[in-house]
């Protein structure tokens, strides 16, 4: 499996070192594991002599596709998102770019040269346990040049952001790039009861590795469209200025007024619930800020005394009509994001119910949404305006009534 993953990858540092251009746009997610993952391929470019130049996505939406695939021979390198659209994007280039995908969600295959998916998912491990996208970008910077193991503490922070652990530790990939990073004293390992912490030791990183991956996450998501994303990668590269630091304090706060008057607001009717799926939509109260902050909200209220234990938790963000870096784009879509209380995260570890990314996608192409980048435990598509009924409705249809047990 590595052996394999190793090999594409190596196949993709040879096109790109052979490409005419030395010009690479690099899209990415905007949680804390795409954005140490620009990091880690910003840094490793500009070793390797390209000009990089970066935009920020919440999600590969088809409109912003649309946009990018106008480029001729030009580099564009997808990080944390595209697997599952692999066959699209191949037939949007028709040959006309390099393109690199650099993805852990659940993947489709692609037969075009010109198109390099490089996502372990391909390759047996398990993006929901073994390899965050930062690990995945951390093992191509590796191949491109080995010199570049010194952003090991990013592949960690990374995965630490998207916290899919095994037994409370990270594994598979994410393991390799802990014992990376340990070996040049970058991160330490502090046993707990029931799993472990990881402490960074740097000089312009210190403290614990998961409140480095929760800034970034809030630098990422309320300040998409503030600059919280390059705000996010230079503290990933050099760590907290003044400036970053009052932007991290801002932000965080208006998150907390946020949350605390939606909770109020579920809690007093609300919350909505159909068969097995609990669900509510910020409507525009969440103006301004990034979709991602939906999905965020979910995970916030998952353990809530408001949640049913057992059901799945679905939260609706319209989606704003522009990119920052791409300028306005018409999308005419709602996002959805969707959580799993404790309770039934175990259920669906165990294969007792049914993971989102199973659920989510098929519920979603049901009423004409888009699907990319969906877990089994975290999961996010857009929809059509008014929709959101009619997709609560086909994950209703989808999900046992009653929780299954074991015989």
């Amino acid at each position: 499996m590595k052996k394999m993953l190793d090999n594409v990858m190596t196949q993709a540092a040879k096109a790109l070192r052979g490409w005419p251009s030395r010009s690479v746009r690099l899209f990415h997610h905007n949680d804390a594991d795409g954005l140490s993952s620009a990091a880690i391929l910003s840094l490793a470019l500009v070793r390797a002599d390209f000009d990089v130049a970066r935009v920020c996505l919440e999600k590969p939406y088809p409109p912003v596709l649309t946009k990018i695939f106008q480029e001729r021979g030009a580099v564009l390198i997808f990080a944390d998102f595209a697997g599952q659209i692999a066959p699209s994007l191949a037939a949007l280039n028709a040959g006309r770019n390099l393109v690199l995908i650099l993805d852990h969600h659940p993947a489709l295959p692609v037969a075009d040269p010109g198109v390099h998916h490089l996502n372990p998912d391909l390759f047996g491990f398990r993006g929901d346990r073994d390899a965050s996208a930062s690990t995945t970008c951390f093992r191509f910077a590796q191949i491109l040049d080995p010199a570049n193991r010194d952003l090991a503490y990013l592949a960690v922070t990374g995965a630490v952001g998207d916290g899919f652990y095994v037994d409370g530790r990270l594994a598979g990939m994410n393991r390799e790039a802990l014992a990376s990073s340990m070996e040049q004293g970058q991160i330490i390992v502090r046993p707990r009861t029931g799993g472990e912490d990881y402490d960074l030791q740097m000089n312009a990183h210190g403290g614990p590795v998961k409140h480095l991956a929760a800034d970034l996450d809030v630098m990422g998501g309320m300040g998409f469209f503030q600059g919280g994303p390059e705000a996010a990668i230079r503290v990933c590269l050099k760590g907290f200025d003044d400036d970053a630091r009052r932007l991290r304090t801002h932000l965080a706060a208006r998150r907390e007024a946020l949350y605390r008057a939606e909770v109020e607001r579920l809690q007093t009717g609300g919350l909505k619930v159909t068969g097995r799926v609990q669900w509510f939509s910020v409507a525009e109260r969440f103006e301004g800020i990034g979709v991602k902050m939906i999905g965020d909200f979910c995970r916030f209220i998952r353990q809530r005394e408001f949640i049913d234990p057992d059901g799945y938790i679905a939260g609706f963000q319209p989606v704003p009509d522009r990119v920052p870096g791409l300028g306005p784009i018409r999308f005419d879509a709602v996002k959805v994001s969707m959580r799993v209380p404790p309770q039934l995260e175990g259920r669906i570890r165990d294969g007792h119910m049914p993971g989102l990314d199973r659920l989510l996608p098929e519920a979603t192409q049901a009423v004409g949404g888009f699907a990319d980048a969906c877990h089994s435990l975290a999961a996010a598509t857009t929809v059509p305006p008014g929709s959101e009924a009619r997709l609560v409705a086909a994950l209703s249809r989808m999900i046992p009534v009653e929780p299954e047990r074991s015989g």
